[in-house]
């Protein structure tokens, strides 16, 4: 085996077709392009065009926005962290990182809005982006406290923590 005998093997690959060189190599004249007329020309991009006709992408209505400034919160029940309480992986502060730890969240996204579905019997003491009024009043019924963060910094804990994971 020298350098010089390694070849691909026979069909693996094809030769270009050189187009507009006479009729008698089936791709001649018009270069598989048609007969005249815009699209025959080279740099064409007609996307959407209807022959003028209104484009259907113009005939439907526009709708909606997306709001770059909307935050996207973890959102978790009383009721799913007295679970995690009852079966141990819980207790004391509960934070972002803790909720994670505890498999509650998946992952940080802006901040955990705590909201009020569910018992909570255990004093904790919450440090998260948001909570609902009625989390807020049975986290103070159970002996515990919330502190809220403001949105920007569980952003910017957020990008850290990303930053710090990769």
């Amino acid at each position: 085996m020298r350098l010089n005998d390694i070849a691909d093997n026979a069909g693996s690959s094809k030769d270009r077709m050189r187009v507009g060189r006479g009729i008698g190599s089936g791709k001649g004249k018009t270069g598989g392009r048609g007969v005249k007329g815009q699209k025959a020309r080279s740099g064409v991009a007609i996307k959407g065009f209807e022959g003028g006709q209104m484009p259907l992408h113009r005939r439907l209505p526009k709708r909606g926005f997306k709001n770059i400034s909307t935050l996207d919160y973890n959102e978790v029940n009383l009721g799913r962290i007295q679970q995690a309480v009852d079966d141990g992986k819980l207790s004391g502060a509960v934070t972002v990182a803790s909720l994670i730890e505890a498999g509650v969240v998946s992952k940080a996204r802006d901040g955990v809005k705590i909201l009020g579905m569910g018992e909570l019997t255990a004093a904790l003491q919450f440090e998260v982006a948001a909570a609902s009024k009625s989390a807020q009043e049975a986290i103070g019924k159970a002996g515990g406290s919330v502190n809220l963060l403001p949105a920007k910094v569980a952003k910017t804990a957020k990008v850290v923590k990303e930053a710090a994971a990769s």
